[in-house]
């Protein structure tokens, strides 16, 4: 199923250091960001042969040697002169032609828009902060003013357009998607969503929804001359907020939005009939992002801490806990705990991990500045408090959201680990890109526990191109079938191993390279199979083929998610029987964080954490222990 592999935050993006951390500059500059963007190069269409070929070459190692063959009659048809590959080709060309990006708008349907699993997650990635020092709500709202604080100073660089560009190998990239994720939502229909964005807007939104307790608030973050409230300010508001939010016997409304989509589309269309419900669904929306002050979650170990908190931020915990604290369906979603867990969910239909993380580098260290206080204080008013008003048919609603709920809280496995042995350092000293080290630990861990490999989903950016989003690097490849093979021969040589592994690192930076180039497989791919359906032409056998469901069945779901605060992103994995794992890796340790589901029997979140650090220690100790390898 398509939406489901639209679990693809990008990896390889790279900052300029410190870019984000500089004072913001108040000069607007005007049409600086339209100047970048007419610049970006459009995203190309790769050659029908080449995508051809390199698809046959993914198949190898997980399909038979009789399927390949079948597969490969399929392809010589499809390629034939004048035959349906080469029409088909011509039709996305022009399409290309014609738009500013061939795939965004089919990309944004057929992954998200269309996808009608519940958003959490199945779609939405959360991502877990470090811990922080306070337990009780006073540290809890002290922090959370700090953040909103942060998040404002961020705004300010997006809305004067002084925010500064990122560069992927010296080339530019496109930052659409940081002027998507402020002030929008998703919002559900009965067959497919669409995303709204009020930062357009000709009167752009002022304020940000508040939760507390299930319940919500509208709280207005400037002044009527257009500054922000100060730290001080927004704390008070905050306490206002907690003072008239007390009791938790509230119907916790905002659980609706982790339905299924077509059954939420139908309640919400029941919801907004009422003009007050309408009016506070509407504030929501509009509101620039959210803030949930959670309860305390039950205690657990150091150990099992960052798996708890990775839970709370795909889902809250359940209805008993904090899953009717959220507005499933806002883009942006700051959680901060009583007990200090905090970090944040994100719905992914507008934005990958990057743009999200930048944002976060930026929070995190403006909220370590120490807080300015500007007296004397104004009055200011009460946050609104939204209203709802609910009907039996909506009580209803809600209680099958909240079995729904607690049914996907049981089913999600999560395991957060921190791999503190070594981290970039290793790789690096022997020349070999850190993410294809990692991917490669990823593929022999796997191997150990399943003796096979898989299809294997790693996202590539495709922001050097204008409105890019993500293409598919595929880690699982012929070079590295024979380095996990080779890893646990006996009869091998290490010598030979470090070859072989030498040559999958080589593989997948090639592919790599080639996936931020525009030229990987998986999106031409979609985009010609998109283009038959548009031209009515019957579809393509090479379409209907078991090779290429095999192919999307991603049994590993993977995305690097680089990030200067020492966090990591998560989500859930992509098919029924898989995992899925996000990283982050810092100098001298690397964040994991590994999801399955519990409702399958052949999958164990701990144990492939567990089996991937074992896989990391082998191939250093086989790097450091044969004497070629120090070359």
């Amino acid at each position: 199923m398509l939406g489901l592999l639209a679990r693809t935050m990008a990896g390889p993006a790279m900052r300029k250091p410190s870019a984000l951390v500089k004072p913001v500059s108040v000069t607007k500059i005007v049409g600086r960001y339209l100047v970048h963007q007419e610049g970006l190069p459009k995203l190309p269409v790769p050659p029908l042969r080449q995508t051809c070929e390199r698809y046959l070459a993914v198949l190898e190692p997980i399909i038979s040697e009789e399927e390949l063959n079948h597969t490969r009659e399929l392809m010589d048809e499809f390629l034939r002169p004048g035959g349906v590959g080469e029409r088909l080709q011509k039709s996305l060309e022009r399409r290309a032609r014609k738009m500013d990006n061939w795939l965004s708008d089919w990309w944004m349907q057929s992954a998200y828009l269309e996808f009608r699993m519940p958003v959490v997650v199945y779609s939405s990635p959360g991502v877990v902060l470090p811990r922080l020092e306070f337990h009780d709500r006073q540290g809890q709202m002290r922090f959370a003013a700090k953040l909103i604080a942060g998040v404002l100073d961020f705004k300010s660089m997006i809305d004067n357009e002084t925010l500064p560009v990122e560069y992927l190998g010296g080339k530019p990239l496109c930052m659409n998607q940081y002027y998507q994720v402020l002030s929008s939502c998703r919002i559900p229909g009965l067959k497919r969503d669409t995303v709204v964005n009020h930062a357009i807007s000709k009167t752009p939104p002022t304020h940000i929804t508040v939760v507390h307790n299930f319940q919500f608030f509208k709280l207005d973050v400037y002044n009527s001359d257009g500054s922000p409230l100060t730290v001080d300010q927004i704390y008070m508001q905050l306490e206002k907020i907690w003072n008239s939010s007390l009791q938790t016997n509230k119907e916790p409304i905002g659980i609706l939005t982790s339905q299924h989509r077509n059954t939420w589309g139908k309640a919400y269309n029941n919801l907004i009939k009422d003009k007050v419900n309408k009016e506070s669904v509407r504030a929501i929306q509009k509101s620039i992002f959210t803030v949930c002050l959670d309860a305390p979650m039950p205690r657990v170990s150091d150990e099992l801490y960052r798996s708890r908190v990775a839970a709370q931020m795909l889902h809250g915990g359940g209805s008993r806990w904090n899953s009717g604290n959220r507005w499933f369906d806002k883009t942006l979603q700051f959680i901060i705990g009583e007990d200090g867990s905090c970090g944040l969910i994100y719905e992914h239909a507008p934005a990958e991990g990057p743009p999200i993380v930048a944002l976060v580098d930026h929070v995190v260290e403006y909220v370590k500045k120490s807080e300015m206080v500007r007296s004397p204080m104004l009055p200011l008013p009460m946050p609104q408090k939204l209203r709802f008003n609910i009907t039996p048919e909506i009580k209803k609603d809600i209680e099958k959201a909240k079995q729904n709920m607690n049914i996907m809280v049981h089913d999600l496995d999560v395991k957060v680990i921190m791999f503190n042995r070594y981290g970039k350092n290793v790789p690096k000293s022997h020349k070999m890109s850190p993410d294809a080290f990692i991917q490669m630990a990823l593929q022999l861990a796997y191997f150990r526990m399943y003796h096979h490999c898989c299809s294997t989903y790693e996202s590539a950016s495709l922001r050097m191109f204008k409105l890019g989003r993500t293409d598919t690097i595929r880690s699982t490849s012929i070079d590295s079938l024979r380095f996990v093979q080779a890893m646990d021969d006996p009869s091998k040589p290490n010598t030979e191993k470090v070859v072989l592994l030498q040559k999958a690192v080589a593989a997948h930076r090639a592919y790599t390279d080639m996936a931020i180039h525009g030229q990987a497989i998986d999106r031409h791919l979609l985009g010609l199979k998109l283009q038959g359906i548009e031209d009515l032409t019957s579809m393509p056998d090479i379409f209907m083929d078991t090779a290429y469901a095999v192919a999307l069945h991603y049994n590993l779901s993977t995305s690097q998610v680089p990030a200067k605060t020492d966090c990591v992103m998560c989500f859930g994995p992509v098919v029924p029987d898989g995992y899925g794992v996000c990283y982050n890796p810092m100098e001298e340790h690397i964040n994991f964080a590994v999801t399955a589901f519990n409702s399958c029997a052949e999958t164990n979140a701990s144990k492939l954490a567990q089996t991937l650090e074992e896989a990391l220690l082998d191939m250093r100790d086989l790097l450091e222990q044969t004497p070629q390898a120090k070359l």
